[in-house]
C-alpha cells in the first residue's frame, strides 16, 4: 500500500522557489525521523535534507544550506521542503523516505520506507 506521497514539484526558473510536501498513512510517522533526497539523470541518489522525529533538529547537505528548509507537521503528518534560490544544478526528482530511526541523519541505509518522487526542473 502507499505510504508516502509528494507532491508540489515542477518546472521554476533559477532563482526560483518551490515548496514540495510529503504526507504519509504511516502509523508511526510522529515517532519517525523523515529525509529528502534527489537523484539527477546518471547520478547517485544524494541526501538533501533531515529532520528529527519531533522537529527539533535538522540536518542539511552542503549543497542546500541556507537556501532549504525542511520542516514537518506530526498533527497533519506531512513533512515539506521549501527551496528557495533555486539553481538549475538542483534540477533532479526529489524523494522523501521515513528512517526507521528518530534522529535523522543523512545516511541513507538508515531510511526504510520511500515515495515515488517528483520531478523538479530548474532552468536558467
Amino acid at each position: 500500500q502507499v505510504q508516502l506521497v509528494e507532491s508540489g514539484g515542477g518546472l521554476v526558473q533559477a532563482g526560483g522557489s518551490l515548496r514540495l510536501s510529503c504526507t504519509s498513512s504511516r502509523r508511526t510517522f510522529s515517532s519517525s525521523a523523515m529525509g529528502w533526497f534527489r537523484q539527477a539523470p546518471g547520478k547517485e541518489r544524494e541526501f538533501v535534507a533531515a529532520i528529527n522525529y519531533f522537529g527539533g533538529n535538522t540536518n542539511y547537505a552542503d549543497s542546500v544550506k541556507g537556501r532549504f528548509t525542511i520542516s514537518r507537521d506530526n498533527a497533519k503528518s506531512t513533512v515539506y521542503l521549501q527551496m528557495n534560490n533555486l539553481k538549475p544544478e538542483d534540477t533532479a526528482v526529489y524523494y522523501c523516505a521515513a528512517s526507521r530511526y528518530g534522529s535523522g541523519s543523512g545516511r541513507i541505509n538508515e531510511y526504510e520506507t520511500w515515495g515515488q518522487g517528483t520531478q523538479v526542473t530548474v532552468s536558467s
